[in-house]
C-alpha cells in the first residue's frame, strides 16, 4: 500500500483563541537557500557547516547550520561535571547499533549527538527517527543535517522499523522524524504507517510519537494521533521570546501550542508531552510562562534539560543550570498539574520516556557529589 498520502488540504481552521492566530505557512515553503554553497567533491571528508550529496541524490548541510563567521561572545569556562556521559561502548551498545544498520534506520541518538547515547543503547533503548536523517529545516541548536529531500521515502521503513522494535523487545519506544515540508502531509500518514505497523506486529508495545509540527494543518496532526500511539509529543523548544531564533522561522511557539492544545482535544486518552531547552538566555520568570502556557494547552508531561552546542556554527550557551535549580523547576511544573515533569542537566525530550509516569524524575539524582565542579 502507498505511504503518503497525496491528497489536497482543506483551508487551516481556527483552534482556540488561547495561543494567537490560527493562520498556518502552506507546505512546500521555501526551503533552507543552499544553493550557492559548493558541494564537497565525492569521496571527500564532509565537515560540519558543509554541502554534501546524499545517497538518495539531493544535497544537505552537515549538522544542520551553514558555515559562517559568527561574532563569538564569551562562553561559561568549560562544562561542569554533571555534564559528563558515559562513552559509548558495551554488549548492549554493539547490539543495538548492529539493528539500526541492518534494517537501516536512522536514529535521533546518532543524528543530533545525543550525549545519553551510550546509557540509552546499553539498555537496549533508543529513539528512531522516521523518515530520512535530512530535514527541511535549519534550526539553530540542532545538528540534524538540513536539505530538501524532495519527496523521498523508504517505502520499506514501516516494516523494518516495526521488525525493529521485535528484535529489540521493546516494551517502550520512542519514533521521532526530521521535519519534512516537502511532502504534501508533511509525512503524517507515513508516521502513521510506521506507527500502525508497530502496533501490529508488537500489540503490547506504547509507542510515544515525537512528532514535527506539520505547519499547524490539524488534519495532518491528526492522522498521526488517530494512528494508535500512545503518547503524542511536540517540542515547544524554548521561552517565547527565544524561539526566534533558535528555532526555524516555519516553526512557531503559538503553533507548537494550537498542535499540542488540538491532540488532547481529539483523543483525550492520548498523553501529551513537550520539552524545554534551558540555557539560551531565557529568564526564571519566562520559563514559568512557558510552564503555564503549555499547561494551559492540556500538555501532560513536560521535561527540561540543559540545552549543550552541538557545533562551533551553532546558538552558544548563555548559562549551565545547575542540577539543584532543574529540581527547583520540575517542582514549578508539578505544582501546575503536570502529571510529571522530567528534569535534569542530561535530560531530553525521549530520556528515559517509559519511566515518565512513575512520578519519581525517571530516576534521575540531580544531587551533586561534594567538591565536583
Amino acid at each position: 500500500m502507498p505511504w503518503i498520502c497525496a491528497c489536497a488540504h482543506a483551508p487551516p481552521r481556527a483552534v482556540s483563541a488561547n495561543f494567537g492566530s490560527s493562520e498556518v505557512s502552506p507546505y512546500n515553503a521555501p526551503m533552507p537557500d543552499i544553493k550557492k554553497i559548493p558541494v564537497v567533491r565525492e569521496g571527500a571528508r564532509v565537515r560540519s557547516g558543509e554541502k554534501y550529496l546524499t545517497p538518495q541524490g539531493f544535497t544537505a548541510i552537515r549538522d544542520g547550520v551553514k558555515a559562517r563567521a559568527l561574532p563569538e561572545r564569551p562562553q561559561p569556562t568549560g562544562k561542569p561535571s554533571w555534564l559528563r556521559a558515559r562513552a559509548p561502548a558495551g554488549a548492549g551498545f554493539d547490539a543495538v547499533r548492529s539493528i539500526v544498520r541492518e534494517h537501516r534506520l536512522a536514529t535521533v541518538c546518532e543524528e543530533a549527538k545525543c550525549p545519553n547515547i551510550g546509557e540509552c543503547w546499553n539498555a537496549g533503548t533508543g529513539t528512531i527517527m522516521l523518515m530520512g536523517a535530512v530535514c527541511t529545516r535549519a534550526c539553530r541548536f540542532c545538528a540534524v543535517d538540513t536539505g530538501n529531500p524532495k519527496g523521498w521515502l523508504d517505502p520499506e521503513e514501516p516494516v523494518n522499523v516495526a521488525r525493529s522494535v521485535a528484535l529489540m523487545k521493546l516494551r517502550y519506544v520512542v519514533l521521532t522524524s526530521v521535519n519534512r515540508d516537502d511532502l504534501p502531509d508533511g509525512g503524517a500518514a507515513h508516521y502513521a504507517a510506521c506507527i500502525r505497523a508497530i502496533k501490529a506486529d508488537n500489540a503490547a508495545t506504547a509507542v510515544e510519537a515525537l512528532t514535527p509540527d506539520f505547519q499547524g494543518q490539524l488534519e495532518d496532526v491528526q492522522t498521526v494521533v488517530d494512528s494508535g500511539l500512545d503518547v503524542f509529543a511536540q517540542n515547544i523548544e524554548t521561552v517565547r521570546r527565544l524561539t526566534h531564533p533558535v528555532r526555524d522561522a516555519r516553526a512557531g511557539y503559538e503553533q507548537t501550542l494550537r498542535v499540542l492544545e488540538h491532540a488532547k482535544r481529539h483523543r483525550a486518552r492520548v498523553l501529551t508531552k513537550t520539552s524545554v531547552m534551558l540555557g539560551l538566555g531565557e529568564s526564571d520568570a519566562e520559563i514559568a510562562q512557558t510552564l503555564d502556557d503549555v499547561r494551559a494547552a492540556g500538555v501532560d508531561i513536560v521535561t527540561l534539560g540543559q540545552y549543550l552546542r552541538p557545533t562551533l556554527h551553532h546558538l552558544p550557551v548563555e548559562r549551565f543550570v545547575a542540577p539543584a535549580q532543574f529540581d527547583t523547576y520540575r517542582q514549578w511544573a508539578l505544582a501546575r498539574g503536570f502529571l510529571e515533569c522530567v528534569a535534569g542537566p542530561l535530560v531530553r525530550s525521549s530520556y528515559r520516556a517509559e519511566q515518565a509516569l512513575m512520578r519519581n524524575n525517571a530516576g534521575l539524582n540531580n544531587q551533586v557529589p561534594a567538591g565536583a565542579t
